[in-house]
């Protein structure tokens, strides 16, 4: 994947930082502990979307909002934003689910690129 397309998905100075001052190695303890808390937070939300739980949706959405800041994965974060406050309808939230998860898997492709090239 090319700079720029990196960049629509990574916070590339953030992504740098980390790395000139935690190294290589935590870089990928980081993503690797986000790909296994990941997957709680959308099973989480998954039931949410099934119970139909405004508070569950909420939560978790914003869980994940934070876990996708913190490891630099700008164009999720910029979603989850969205999600946490929606007042879709159940319905709606189903869509928006399987675009969460389309862009989850994309995040997290672009950091192991980013990452083979650092």
């Amino acid at each position: 994947m090319k700079t720029e397309q990196l960049s629509s998905y990574l916070d590339l100075e953030l992504l740098q930082g980390y790395l000139d001052s935690l190294g290589k190695a935590i870089i990928e303890k980081m993503l690797a502990l986000y790909c296994q808390q990941v997957e709680i937070y959308l099973n989480d939300i998954i039931d949410a979307q099934r119970n139909n739980s405004l508070p569950g949706w909420q939560e978790h959405c914003h869980k994940m909002k934070g876990a996708a800041a913190s490891v630099g994965m700008c164009q999720l974060h910029a979603y989850l934003k969205l999600l946490e406050k929606t007042d879709a309808s159940q319905q709606e939230k189903l869509l928006m689910l399987k675009e969460l998860q389309k862009l989850n898997e994309q995040a997290i492709c672009a950091f192991k690129d980013w990452l083979l090239n650092h």
